[in-house]
């Protein structure tokens, strides 16, 4: 059988440039009307039993190149277990994944996809409990709705919303555990939470860059993460719609859930350099982090982005904006793409289980927030 790639699927990313035997020479395709590309998702047919070569020729010209050392694709036959091909190496700008498929049907994607399917899924699945208001915030440029939840019942306002960046599929991983928690009748740190806060929850924010198979940018090249100071419906109405939702409830808590390329641990990222910088709210954050060490060995606090000085913070970024326009204890949390090298599976590598066991202790750390919360609240 000849061997043979597509990637004309939900998420699919990749293009064949040239094949001689049992080698296939790739591209990563950049996101629509934008530089951006990373994320490859696609399908080997023909491979079972051979020694096949994949080589990603533009590897070098990829946003963020820092993630390539160290990096291990992942391979699925079922497209539910997703494993780490340890024949992952990079050198002089080309990505090369070697590897024999078992069978004739074999699947490689930068991280597992979290499919739009799975999405519809997730979202007609929590909007039909009780106790949950379900609406759509308005459409994308592609005309998919802005899925959105609202659950709880108390004083405290939490926002948390996800995949802003649609390559960063770990993202919603984390959030369909968020939500499984959340959602569950028999836990009680949930119930607690519901009965203290107003939970409004975004478990996609980029459904049409999800789809098309961008690492970065929505349906018209636009960096949703660098919107939040001035969304326009031409450009980003899906930062628009939920900003203005914002503006109507108010923020008090707020987590940005992302993935980072090139850092191999999970960790926040704050409001330093914010205008109106206040010791007490930055406390509040710097608590919840010490929270979730305690709650989940899979986070630290050593590795992480620079710090914004005095006055430079970026508003265009949701965390610093909706803490500078809110005063909320605002954070993004990022996890890796490739492993937390202070905990690692070799198997797996940073895997969607942990990204659902990451999520249940950001809601254990966040109870134990709520009454100092509460208490800067009040006043």
């Amino acid at each position: 059988m000849t061997l043979s790639v597509t990637s004309a699927f939900d998420s699919g990313n990749i293009r064949l440039v040239s094949q001689q035997d049992d080698r296939l020479e790739l591209e990563i395709v950049k996101d629509h009307q934008s530089d951006f590309y990373q994320w490859f998702h696609f399908k080997l047919v023909g491979g079972a039993g051979r020694e096949v070569e994949l080589a990603i020729t533009n590897a070098g010209g990829a946003a963020y190149v820092d993630g390539w050392p160290g990096y291990e694709a992942l391979m699925s036959i079922d497209r539910e277990e997703w494993t780490r091909v340890k024949s992952t190496s990079y050198e002089d700008g080309t990505l090369t994944i070697r590897l024999v498929p078992d069978t004739d049907c074999v699947y490689l994607a930068y991280f597992v996809p979290y499919s739009m399917e799975r999405h519809l899924d997730l979202v007609a699945t929590v909007a039909a409990l009780p106790d949950v208001d379900y609406r759509s915030l308005g459409k994308t440029i592609d005309g998919q709705d802005l899925d959105y939840f609202q659950m709880g019942e108390g004083d405290l306002v939490v926002w948390m919303y996800a995949r802003q960046h649609p390559g960063e599929s770990q993202a919603e991983w984390w959030m369909e555990g968020m939500l499984e928690k959340l959602t569950d009748p028999d836990d009680p740190v949930s119930r607690k939470l519901l009965s203290e806060c107003t939970f409004h929850i975004v478990p996609n924010m980029n459904p049409d860059g999800s789809k098309r198979g961008h690492l970065r940018t929505n349906a018209v090249g636009t960096n949703l993460n660098r919107e939040w100071d001035n969304p326009t419906e031409e450009k980003s109405p899906e930062v628009l719609y939920v900003r203005n939702r914002m503006d109507e409830t108010g923020v008090d808590f707020a987590m940005d859930v992302h993935g980072d390329e090139a850092i191999p641990a999970n960790f926040l990222a704050g409001f330093e350099g914010i205008p109106s910088f206040d010791e007490k709210q930055y406390d509040l954050f710097k608590q919840f982090s010490s929270l979730l060490v305690a709650n989940c060995p899979d986070f630290q606090e050593e590795k992480g982005y620079e710090v914004s000085k005095p006055g430079e913070a970026n508003l265009s970024m949701s965390t610093t904006q909706l803490a500078e326009r809110f005063g909320a204890v605002s954070m993004t949390l990022e996890m890796p793409f490739k492993d937390n090298d202070d905990l690692p599976d070799p198997i797996y590598g940073w895997s969607t289980e942990r990204c659902k066991y990451l999520a249940h202790g950001c809601l254990n750390a966040l109870a134990q927030l709520v009454p100092d919360l509460k208490a800067r609240k009040k006043g």
